[in-house]
């Protein structure tokens, strides 16, 4: 896989997250609108700049269900196997959440976190060279058709965002959302 930042690319979008900005960058169905979870200020920029009801809580993403991990509450085996066996792929669970979180990034669901080891190799390594799990919401304004290029990007957003080139996946639609305790799919 080609490498999508430089060692000073990566310290500079590190430090850019870490003082609440926003990134864009490419996922398996759209670019992905992100920001660190754990960073309140970061959150609320970004439901404003979407203009996101705040009720409908953010997909997380990270490389690895250990990188998710600390998100997290603790997993019953059976859900800790589900996502083992789904991940990476473009299917979103619902796992028990850190009580600890946001609770912008938990919505209504206020016990679950609903997160991802995405398909596409470019997201997974984003947030292994980053060292840290990403908000993946869809890149665009509530109501608007996600963004598939950088150059839709820069018209909706401008420099409101940082943008990780990159081709997204092929998929014509966004991840599925599966509630991990019941099975049900949501999405």
């Amino acid at each position: 896989m080609p490498r999508i930042l430089s060692a000073a690319e990566a310290r500079r979008l590190r430090s850019h997250l870490k003082r609440g900005g926003l990134v864009a960058y490419p996922t398996e169905s759209s670019y992905g609108l992100g920001c660190l979870p754990q960073h309140p200020h970061a959150l609320r920029c970004l439901i404003r700049l979407k203009k996101r009801p705040q009720h409908k809580g953010l997909i997380v993403i990270g490389s690895s269900l250990s990188d998710l991990q600390p998100l997290l509450g603790r997993l019953p085996e059976t859900q800790r196997q589900l996502a083992a066996q789904t991940w990476p792929a473009p299917v979103t669970l619902l796992l028990p959440a850190h009580p600890a979180l946001p609770a912008a990034l938990r919505g209504r669901r206020r016990h679950k976190l609903a997160v991802r080891v995405p398909a596409h190799a470019a997201a997974r390594e984003l947030c292994r060279l980053l060292g840290t799990p990403l908000v993946s919401t869809s890149c665009n304004f509530a109501g608007r058709r996600p963004c598939r290029s950088e150059r839709e990007v820069r018209r909706q957003f401008g420099r409101q965002v940082a943008v990780i080139r990159g081709r997204c996946g092929g998929a014509k639609t966004p991840s599925r959302i599966i509630d991990a305790e019941s099975g049900r799919r949501l999405r």
